[in-house]
């Protein structure tokens, strides 16, 4: 007998793939099915089915309280926010799944729906806001601001009191000064170095940072 509780994935990609090993890691829940597109009804994401498409979940929703968005996010969040919003508007209910290797401060703060992948480290008074991916190796150092419908790609690294407003995808490895802010809807390219304040959405890269969209 297990009292894990039974949460649905929406989305079946390679990033599903990392969520079910984080999934798995807690023992806490049981991964009852994957939520993808019409066409791949039937097949298996490492061993689990996918049991239906977006239209499905208003009726799994009278079986299933539990969700999480496992579709990934470079370009735009807009995927990702769109179910998150549908799902919960449907009354899923979309726990913080925590890595049973990352280490998350007991003084932070840690929204619905985010995920925090296998060796992060999330420090003291950390605030992180709704439906994020915090990806593996990242860290996250003391006082950091995380908005809503982020993606915290590998091995980036927040340090003191950064912020990151909502909807922007900081590149694996980048590296973002202390106090530094990064508006919203930014693209910020694979190990990229921020020194400075963003306050204009759009597409940045390099070492010197350079702004391209």
């Amino acid at each position: 007998m297990t009292n894990k509780k039974e949460i649905l994935l929406i989305g079946g990609g390679g990033h599903c793939k990392s969520c079910i090993e984080a999934i798995e890691s807690t023992n806490l829940y049981s991964i009852a099915g994957i939520i993808d597109s019409p066409e791949k009804l039937g097949t298996f994401v490492l061993g689990y089915p996918i049991i239906g498409n977006d239209n499905d979940l208003e009726s799994l929703r009278i079986k299933y309280d539990y969700a999480l968005i496992t579709v990934g996010q470079i370009k735009s969040p807009e995927i990702r926010k769109n179910l998150f919003a549908s799902a919960k508007k449907l009354g899923f209910q979309f726990p913080v799944i925590v890595a049973s290797t990352a280490h998350v401060s007991k003084n932070s703060f840690i929204g619905e729906g985010t995920i925090i992948m296998h060796q992060v480290l999330i420090n003291s008074e950390v605030k992180i806001g709704e439906n994020n991916i915090i990806n593996s190796k990242a860290l996250v150092e003391h006082d950091c601001s995380i908005g809503d419908n982020n993606h915290i790609s590998t091995g980036t690294i927040l340090n003191g009191t950064v912020t990151v407003l909502d909807d922007s995808f900081i590149g694996s490895g980048t590296v973002v000064n202390h106090g530094v802010t990064i508006t919203s809807s930014c693209v910020i390219s694979s190990s990229s170095l921020v020194r400075k304040s963003i306050k204009q959405a759009g597409v940045y890269s390099g070492n010197p940072l350079k702004k391209f969209k």
